[in-house]
């Protein structure tokens, strides 16, 4: 992660001002839907998500937004090499009518301590801490974990000084040790699905020239969500 800011600044820049409770999506979710991935085509390629059963609340929410196209010509807005993807703000659309856009809304947090933030992890924005002391979630902005790859060393000091002496489990361990992630956000996202397909569009995606972080991680050619739909489960 050289050239990389401190990761505890980072989700300072991420969030938009969200306004609860208002305009959450309709629509019926079908049995079958449950059992379905998530096919995601972007100008860079296909991702294929699974979502997680333990979050009903946010499983059942991003699948109403995908039935109902809100994510059709949404790009992704910060891009962070070594970090992870972030999209859902529906402003990021071409030529977006801000007069009829939905209106921001969150969710309740469903924090999984089974759950962490290893490489391709689905997780929820949200506004920080000094705000939002519950953790609730953006009910439209997702990213989707890069990470990196860490060592015991760099595993001791996100313990000691970002997860404030909580010890990640070994088996959470060993995977930031092989695949990489991005440990530090453990415990304070919520994390409701992730990829199954598509590494390669996520690195493509990761590692696109951006606006930096004076210029808010921008990427700075769109990339875009050309749509995202429901698609039967290959085991």
């Amino acid at each position: 992660m050289t050239k990389q800011l401190p990761l505890l600044l980072l989700f300072s820049f991420l969030f938009l001002v969200l306004v609860p409770g208002l305009a959450q999506p309709t629509g019926k979710i079908r049995k079958a839907d449950l059992k379905k991935d998530i096919l995601v085509r972007t100008d860079s390629g296909n991702m294929v998500l699974r979502l997680n059963d333990s979050t009903t609340i946010h499983r059942d929410n991003f699948i109403r937004l995908v039935k109902s196209d809100y994510y059709k010509g949404i790009g992704f807005h910060r891009v962070i090499s070594g970090f992870m993807i972030q999209a859902g703000d529906e402003k990021t659309k071409a030529n977006a009518d801000t007069s009829s856009l939905m209106k921001q809304y969150t969710l309740p947090a469903e924090i999984r301590p089974e759950l962490y933030h290893r490489r391709g992890a689905l997780a929820a924005a949200r506004m920080g801490d000094d705000v939002n002391p519950q953790k609730n979630s953006s009910g439209m902005q997702f990213y989707i974990v890069q990470g990196r790859v860490f060592n015991d060393i760099s595993l001791d000091s996100v313990e000691t000084h970002r997860l404030k002496g909580r010890k990640l489990p070994e088996a959470h361990r060993s995977k930031y040790k092989t695949e990489g992630g991005a440990p530090h956000l453990d415990q304070n996202y919520t994390i409701f699905g992730e990829l199954v397909s598509g590494y390669d569009v996520l690195d493509k995606i990761a590692n696109t020239k951006t606006s930096g972080r004076k210029g808010g991680d921008k990427p700075l050619t769109d990339i875009r969500i050309r749509d995202m739909k429901m698609v039967r489960r290959i085991p």
